[in-house]
């Protein structure tokens, strides 16, 4: 959950960012090399993450949910490097987004007791 909120602040960060260095040096619009690493780094972050929600889930819709928003969220960001698509800034943070909340909705309803059960 932590880690999903991270990114998503990095996430609305940067276009400041952006514009800070376009003030500070006009001879480039690329963000430094630490600022695009950072974006791998949540991604590893995320991933430890949404195998740890998904092992002590108990439902197994929310299992599948996490690692297919953690996909969706994993392909926007590496589209995002390569520069393969032109996708609006939207489709990076709305599955960010969905994955704090489904970390949210995991951690209050769908917690293991003594063994997980899969509903």
């Amino acid at each position: 959950m932590a880690s999903t909120t991270l990114c998503l602040v990095h996430c609305i960060l940067t276009p400041f960012i952006f514009i800070a260095q376009a003030c500070a040096a006009s001879c480039c619009a690329e963000s430094p090399v630490w600022w695009r690493v950072i974006d791998f780094l949540f991604l590893v972050i995320s991933f430890i993450a949404v195998y740890f929600a998904a092992k002590n889930s108990s439902k197994r819709w929310v299992k599948i949910a996490l690692y297919v928003l953690f996909a969706f969220l994993s392909f926007f960001i590496i589209n995002e490097h390569a520069g393969s698509l032109q996708l609006n800034r939207i489709f990076l943070y709305t599955p960010a987004f969905l994955l704090f909340a489904l970390h949210l909705y995991n951690k209050k309803y769908c917690q293991c007791q003594d063994e997980c059960y899969t509903v």
